[in-house]
């Protein structure tokens, strides 16, 4: 018996599923070897829309800080008291930021969608909030404890992922092969 029948040869009443459908497992959207384009460049793209990203970011965080501390200056150091919420904030701060722009309709934070980059899961579907913040987080947790080092992993897979996608299932690709921006007609 395979695992792509249910064993009574009847598969014309197969309501759908993935259970029922064969295994369920979807092949991947994207190939290196039929669409080398989508990849190409990916990692250096990732790169500086990381640094865009960071100084996205940043900006708001250092505007609090000295929020916080102009504050403090006013109430005679009563609001100092406030700088404990500053770090909590922070981290807040960035796992909605990359939840909202990853989840919301072009499925890429500000610095992706400058170097026109996209993130899809493995078999083509948009990110969505959880998957961004899962995203920031493992990057930040991967980052973290196995140096950045870790990075260098997108340099042995055709599909330039980091560790952190291929734990989640998601791709990074360049969203203007994916959806060409039509010309403009000429006018004559």
């Amino acid at each position: 018996m395979s695992y792509n029948d249910s064993g009574n040869g009847d598969r014309a009443n197969n309501a759908g599923g993935a259970w029922r459908s064969g295994g369920g497992v979807q092949p991947h959207a994207f190939d290196p070897q039929s669409q080398p384009e989508l990849f190409r460049g990916v990692l250096s793209r990732r790169v500086f829309a990381f640094l865009i990203d960071l100084v996205v970011l940043t900006v708001p965080v250092v505007l609090g800080y000295l929020f916080i501390l102009l504050f403090g200056v006013l109430t005679l150091g009563l609001g100092w008291m406030l700088f404990w919420l500053a770090w909590p904030a922070t981290v807040v701060w960035a796992v909605v930021y990359y939840g909202a722009s990853i989840g919301g309709p072009h499925s890429a934070t500000l610095g992706m969608r400058v170097m026109d980059l996209e993130l899809r899961t493995w078999y083509g579907a948009p990110g969505y909030f959880v998957l961004g913040a899962m995203h920031a987080v493992l990057f930040w947790v991967s980052i973290s404890f196995l140096t950045p080092l870790v990075v260098l992993v997108g340099l042995f897979n055709g599909r330039r992922r980091l560790l952190h996608d291929i734990v989640l299932g998601t791709v990074m690709i360049n969203s203007s092969v994916r959806n060409p921006v039509g010309q403009p007609a000429r006018t004559f």
